[in-house]
């Protein structure tokens, strides 16, 4: 197992780092980190309640997660799907992160319907936010995410927290329908508040092209207006950035300039 033999380093207080490799390296490191916390979560509590993101990168680990030999490590009938954020797009359409996940091979798994928690974000979306914080809170219970999946824009955003977005600002509550000025349209996010509350918070960057954002984020002034993301961990609850070597091509070079 690669999650055996590879250590994440401390970035700061709040954030660690780990490079596996390439991107397949790294993609099956996800895989594997993806499993093992599910386990963990199984066996203390009897379930594994995560959040999960769209983009390329969760693609491919839910296809590794719903194929040979991986589908066969979790007890999936004790796994609860929630997102970290949606489109406000119908389950059907491709714009949607719940039907990317699923189409990417959850469908597949032998998760009980009603612990698929998809964000109604199409519709109503203040009023459904509302119901997803209620909806997590109930089902979580004393509990808060085993795990939260991230990834990281190329302007600095993660889930639907986007730069100088109202949702930025909020202190309390669990999922907020947040406008996208510079989109012109909704999204649904959960907030920094249940994010950071979660026991494990990956963000995955892979790819050249998040290579100058993943230095500025890392290394620049905390400017969370300008770079939400700089907003995730705590000290607590540090996030665990997983990146390849294309995305952390710059770091080394930037860590000793520091």
């Amino acid at each position: 197992m690669l999650i055996e033999k590879l250590q994440p380093r401390d970035l700061d207080e709040r954030r660690k780092i780990i490079v596996p490799g390439d991107t397949q390296m790294t993609i099956i490191f996800c895989v594997e980190h993806f499993i093992s916390i599910a386990k963990q979560a199984i066996k203390d509590h009897g379930a594994f309640y995560v959040a999960l993101s769209g983009g390329s990168t969760p693609k491919a680990i839910f296809e590794h997660l719903s194929s040979a030999p991986y589908n066969q490590m979790v007890e999936w009938n004790k796994v609860h799907l929630f997102w970290s954020d949606e489109r406000a797009a119908p389950p059907e359409s491709p714009e949607s992160n719940y039907h990317m996940a699923m189409h990417a091979g959850l469908s597949q798994l032998p998760i009980p319907k009603n612990q698929i928690h998809r964000m109604r974000a199409e519709e109503n979306i203040e009023e459904n936010a509302t119901a997803y914080s209620k909806e997590i809170a109930e089902t979580l219970k004393k509990h808060s995410f085993d795990l939260v999946m991230l990834g990281m824009g190329e302007d600095g955003h993660t889930a639907s927290l986007f730069p100088h977005t109202a949702a930025l600002k909020i202190e309390n509550g669990l999922a907020a329908a947040n406008y996208i000025p510079a989109k012109n349209t909704w999204r649904m996010t959960l907030t920094f508040d249940c994010i950071n509350q979660a026991e494990n918070i990956a963000i995955y960057v892979l790819g050249a092209s998040k290579k100058s954002t993943l230095v500025k984020v890392l290394f620049s002034h905390y400017q969370f207006e300008e770079y939400p993301i700089q907003k995730v961990g705590t000290s607590l609850r540090k996030a665990l950035w997983i990146a390849d070597q294309d995305a952390a091509e710059e770091l080394g070079e930037k860590k000793q300039n520091h």
